[in-house]
């Protein structure tokens, strides 16, 4: 019987889906056999809860007050012959073409009840994981807490992360009673490992997102071996609307005389996109994403997985705090825990720097391997243990 992974494997963003790949990619590594669930049936009934809390909760948190930029960015694709709208499709075509080669998805179950009996007759695992899945919209969904699996099949949660350190009072109550049900839980933050033992009373393990799992090399068989953007450039990917982020690239792009190559509008369209970069391509893919990252001299990136990417191919990289309020719904705390985890805190930047103090910043790539080594060696061993059911796998 198989495994069947729960994952954000359909969201054009290049972490999530890079990240809901290389969930498969262990399970295929390790020889366990495995389909992703295919989220179209279902996707009405999650969006409609998902509105429901959008529409309940308060505006105030710097995430929810996004989902405004969200709508009006869909508003702007729709305007008749916008060259944005153009570029977007250009993206999500690009993301749909990678979806369509690399994921192996099982049929589309049109319930939440029609997917618990495929559970009972073709699961011996379920697995959720990775990425921000248990953020507060995504618990009150449903759906990624998997309440849906029927007793008696191993569950498992992979790097899964809350996104934030601490919860709204009702959310807590709903992940206090669906945290305790899920047998083997490996969280990505420590922000979560401490909401889980608030929350639940678990010990529970912070383990490597599974991008990190593979080498460069492993990785490089997705691409292409010819660079995209020939010559010396800096990549920029920016989500969070910071104009000092793009000061911070400009004024690198002076100092080094490298050209900004950036992917621009990436979850919404952004003002302060607008007129920086050299060259902002768009017909970019996961595959081209990495391939970006791979030839670029330098990384300047607010992105989880451009910071991780950017640290297996040894990239001279800097990375900024997408959320500049430091309200318990930011989710900064994933970068905070992976540049400890590497040693690396000194990288993460807020944009007023200097650029000589900053490109006089040295990293030695042998030590920040090793770590990464040892993290991984740890992370490989949950998996393995969670998916043969060991009982003792939730230890720190």
């Amino acid at each position: 019987m198989k495994t069947a992974i729960v994952s954000c494997y359909f969201q054009p963003n290049y972490g999530s889906m890079l990240q809901a790949y290389a969930t498969q990619m262990a399970l295929d590594r390790l020889g366990q056999a495995n389909e992703t669930i295919c989220i179209d049936g279902l996707r009405d009934e999650i969006r409609h809860k998902k509105l429901l809390y959008f529409a309940k909760a308060s505006l105030t948190s710097d995430i929810l007050l996004s989902k405004a930029g969200m709508a009006a960015s869909r508003l702007r694709r729709r305007i008749p012959g916008s060259d944005y709208g153009k570029m977007i499709r250009a993206r999500k075509e690009a993301f749909q073409k990678f979806q369509d080669s690399h994921f192996r998805l099982s049929d589309s179950y049109g319930s939440r009840s029609e997917l618990t009996r495929a559970c009972a007759e073709k699961y011996s695992a379920v697995l959720v994981g990775s990425d921000q899945l248990w953020l507060p919209a995504n618990i009150a969904a449903d759906y990624y807490t998997l309440g849906f699996v029927p007793e008696g099949i191993n569950t498992i949660a992979y790097a899964t992360s809350f996104g934030q350190a601490d919860l709204p009072r009702k959310i807590r109550k709903a992940a206090a009673g669906f945290l305790p049900a899920i047998r083997h839980i490996g969280v990505r933050e420590r922000s979560g490992q401490k909401l889980v033992r608030r929350l639940c009373g678990r010990k529970v393990p912070v383990v490597a997102d599974p991008t990190l799992l593979f080498t460069a090399e492993e990785w490089d068989r997705l691409g292409q071996d010819r660079p995209l953007a020939e010559g010396g450039y800096i990549f920029c990917y920016f989500l969070g609307n910071n104009p000092a982020h793009r000061d911070f690239a400009s004024r690198l792009s002076q100092a080094t005389g490298n050209r900004i190559v950036a992917l621009t509008h990436v979850d919404e369209y952004v003002h302060s996109d607008n007129g920086y970069a050299d060259e902002t391509p768009w017909d970019i893919g996961p595959s081209e994403f990495l391939n970006l990252i791979r030839d670029a001299e330098w990384v300047c990136t607010d992105s989880y997985h451009c910071t991780v990417f950017s640290m297996l191919y040894k990239r001279r990289f800097f990375s900024f705090r997408r959320y500049s309020r430091k309200t318990v719904q930011s989710t900064n705390s994933r970068l905070d825990t992976l540049l400890e985890q590497c040693g690396l805190t000194e990288r993460l930047l807020t944009g007023k720097e200097e650029i000589p103090s900053c490109t006089d910043l040295n990293i030695d790539y042998k030590k920040v391997h090793r770590r990464i080594d040892r993290l991984r060696e740890y992370s490989w061993k949950y998996l393995k243990d969670a998916l043969e059911d060991k009982t003792e796998t939730d230890l720190v």
